[in-house]
């Protein structure tokens, strides 16, 4: 478990780590000519990658930088248990799922909740006015996905059994096509998908990931490569604390970073980047409680195939 405080952790990493030499010979950087992240189509890793943070620490190592976008955690936890990135980060579920499913990956840090822009909504001329009515429903969601966890947390805060709707398991792309031909009754999904749809249908939203739960968003290492080169680990999540940073001074700017690098249309992301917090921090024994209770309630609802041990895949840094 990480010993750093979040102060140092926040804004000092990346400045002890930018030479990746701070706490190593250099010898991780040996063999290494591309370094792969995964990202979405919001958050951290999209401001960045505009900002050419991590660029800019690794220019005099002859490592390339490569981007690789996902629509979704759990294909990007599947490239991460491959090898086919090295980090990138998601929200709670995709993790869970993938630890049950022997992924070869770790917890690397903590970031905050999809929280307001994560949510369960339905068209406004819907006979569906809140959580009760979604008895006998079809909702459409990403099957392993953070909101598939605000499903599961708001049926059960609402009392109602996961088996009393009809999950309809869809990629975002996929859901929105099904939403917008009345496919499905009622989509979960976050943002920028979220800012879409209320762009386009001003939905009636009945409830919030920031309603329900308390979790937290992760970046994620490949478990090998974390153990190969942690230089590289530690040095990204320096950068992703610079452009959290950067976020926080410069609100205004942080919606156009954000469609310059997606091209997602520019009023979502305003929406999206206007109800986002941003940070990155050390994942702390009750973080750890939290995932961990996530992980418990799928077990039991049987979504996932095997129990898991949050702690046995939390990364630890060296020397810490």
């Amino acid at each position: 478990m990480f010993s750093l405080t979040r102060r140092v952790f926040g804004l000092g990493l990346l400045a002890a780590t930018v030479a990746l030499g701070a706490t190593s010979s250099g010898a991780a950087a040996e063999g290494l000519k591309q370094f792969n992240i995964g990202y979405q189509k919001t958050g951290l890793p999209v401001i960045t990658r505009q900002q050419q943070i991590l660029e800019k620490a690794l220019a005099d190592k002859g490592v390339t930088v490569k981007w690789v976008e996902f629509t979704a955690g759990p294909p990007l936890v599947e490239a991460l248990n491959v090898g086919a990135i090295d980090v990138g980060w998601t929200g709670d579920a995709p993790p869970i799922f993938g630890q049950s499913a022997g992924a070869n990956i770790v917890y690397a840090a903590a970031l905050p909740a999809n929280g307001d822009g994560e949510a369960i909504f339905v068209k406004p001329a819907s006979p569906i006015q809140s959580l009760a009515d979604l008895k006998g429903k079809r909702i459409g969601v990403g099957k392993g996905t953070s909101a598939h966890n605000l499903v599961v947390a708001a049926l059960e805060k609402a009392g109602i059994a996961f088996d009393q709707i009809t999950p309809v398991y869809l990629s975002p792309a996929d859901a929105a096509a099904a939403f917008a031909s009345d496919q499905i009754d009622a989509w979960a999904v976050w943002d920028p998908f979220f800012a879409i749809a209320e762009t386009r249908y001003q939905p009636r939203v009945l409830a919030r990931s920031s309603d329900v739960l308390k979790v937290n968003t992760y970046f994620l290492a490949n478990k090998d490569f974390a153990k190969a080169h942690p230089d590289f680990v530690s040095t990204t999540i320096g950068a992703l604390g610079e452009a959290a940073k950067w976020a926080d001074q410069n609100r205004d700017k942080v919606a156009e970073a954000l469609h310059e690098v997606t091209n997602v249309p520019l009023d979502a992301q305003t929406i999206a980047a206007n109800r986002a917090k941003f940070g990155i921090y050390p994942i702390t024994d009750e973080i750890v409680a939290g995932q961990q209770a996530t992980a418990d309630r799928f077990f039991k609802l049987g979504l996932i195939p095997k129990a898991v041990r949050i702690s046995d895949a939390v990364w630890t840094a060296p020397g810490n």
